[in-house]
């Protein structure tokens, strides 16, 4: 998963307020050969978030001939992250790739302890001269993956369910449902949040409660299949997350958001190993241009006008003449959070607390 439990909310302006450091003047240099190596906090296949770094790990031994060392369900709890990251630091292993946001402090002060050894946390909040955290504009895939949606929808409702109230899932269900508006002007959105990155038998539930609800489509931003196989036997549509969720719904799949992390790992570490990098000082945060972050094909069920609309939008999104959060952007109680003719920061991005029109739902408070 993503982040830590218990999980606490993300700062206004996460990688900013989290850096560790200004980024040292030059490129940081390696000592002896690479050896890399992952760290994650649960199983390596776990069906999403971690099943899709780890092929981004096979890549990285494919595309630059080294062996990758693995270490997995190491709690992200700081004796444990940190008594992981000393053994590979003590057998040679020079370059480490933490997997969460839960790993942020305990990779920080290793980080510091070991100023010599690169550090690259997935989702993480710190940064520094021998440390880069990265995370992918999601939000751009899920505009996409509303789009979609809406052009099978026949209801006018959606559902879509999400783990906690943080930015970077907040930014999903609201591009999901700005995306969702921009092809079916008064579709809605129902929201639930599970308080759980991983429960299957409560999403297959909460799925179950938002086709009652007369949802026709289900969102789900998490890694369980569960809510694909009640959308499924509902024969109503799904939309994935992380991997191409197809194979679970393969009557219902519209589209999954998928994460292709090869695409800044690949090139990261061969920077590292030729020692020409230097981390960005807030952190990497790649998005559909870069390829980090896509939707697999849509199905056949959406309809012509709505593909070439989805293909059009994002043609844009990755010449950087599109972003699913300009302005007017409106608050769920009418506010304006971003006004017309305005483009959302990424501070605003990160520290983003509220849902938009179009949504069905209340937010919770965040631990």
């Amino acid at each position: 998963m993503p982040f830590a439990l218990p999980l606490r909310r993300v700062a206004a302006t996460t990688f900013a307020a989290a850096s560790l450091a200004a980024t040292a003047a030059g490129a940081f240099t390696l000592e002896g050969e690479p050896k890399v190596a992952f760290i994650y906090a649960a199983t390596a296949k776990d069906g999403g978030w971690n099943e899709s770094i780890d092929i981004a790990r096979a890549a990285v031994e494919t595309e630059t001939g080294l062996t990758v060392a693995v270490a997995e369900s190491i709690p992200e709890e700081a004796t444990a992250l940190k008594n992981a990251i000393d053994l590979f630091v003590q057998r040679g292993f020079n370059i480490i790739v933490g997997t969460t946001y839960g790993y942020s402090d305990g990779i920080a002060e290793a980080a510091k302890a070991y100023p010599n050894v690169a550090f690259l946390n997935a989702s993480g909040t710190t940064n520094g001269a021998n440390l880069e955290s990265f995370y992918a504009r999601t939000y751009q895939g899920w505009y996409l993956a509303g789009m979609a949606a809406a052009g099978v929808d026949k209801s006018g409702k959606m559902g879509m369910l999400a783990g906690f109230p943080v930015g970077v899932v907040n930014w999903d269900i609201n591009a999901f449902a700005r995306g969702a508006r921009a092809v079916a002007p008064k579709a809605e959105t129902i929201v639930i949040y599970t308080n759980s990155w991983w429960d299957p038998v409560k999403e297959g539930q909460v799925a179950e409660a938002m086709l009652d609800q007369g949802a026709d489509v289900i969102a789900n931003n998490l890694s369980s299949s569960a809510p694909f196989a009640a959308a499924e036997k509902r024969d109503a549509a799904s939309i994935g997350f992380q991997l191409d969720m197809s194979a679970h719904a393969p009557k219902g799949m519209v589209t999954s958001v998928v994460f292709h992390w090869e695409k800044y790992l690949v090139p990261t570490i061969k920077e590292i190993a030729a020692g020409t990098w230097t981390p960005e000082e807030y952190g990497a945060f790649p998005g559909i241009a870069e390829g980090v972050v896509d939707i697999t094909p849509l199905s056949a069920k959406v309809p012509a006008e709505v593909k070439a609309k989805v293909e059009q939008v994002r043609a844009e999104m990755i010449a950087g003449r599109f972003s699913p959060y300009a302005g007017p952007v409106v608050r769920q109680d009418g506010s304006i959070a971003v006004p017309a003719g305005e483009t959302i920061s990424d501070a605003a991005l990160w520290s983003m607390d509220y849902l938009v029109e179009g949504t069905l739902g209340t937010m919770p408070a965040a631990n």
